[in-house]
């Protein structure tokens, strides 16, 4: 079993229909689903966020999620609070 986790929820993505976490049966399927997912969050959200898909140990892969450097920091006073998940969009 192979499963894609979803680092940190910006709000965009609580609020779309995609899982925190998905569990496939083959490391294909979860490595295709979780670059799609990425992909799909870099071009369809609001743009605050920028989004990487990464294999990690064992059977997990991981979406990151940090701030666009070319949309402006997300946090207040200019600091992110994206590391804690906190931010939304």
């Amino acid at each position: 079993m192979y499963t894609v986790y979803m680092e940190n929820e910006c709000g965009c993505f609580k609020k779309s229909e995609f899982e925190k976490e998905k569990s496939f049966d083959t490391q294909r399927e979860a490595y295709q689903y979780s670059n799609a997912l990425a992909e799909h969050m870099n071009e369809d959200f609001c743009g605050k966020h920028l989004f990487v898909s990464e294999k990690m140990d064992g059977n997990v892969f991981m979406i990151r999620v940090g701030d666009n450097p070319n949309f402006g920091s997300c946090g207040t006073g200019g600091e992110s609070s994206c590391s804690s998940g906190s931010c939304g969009c």
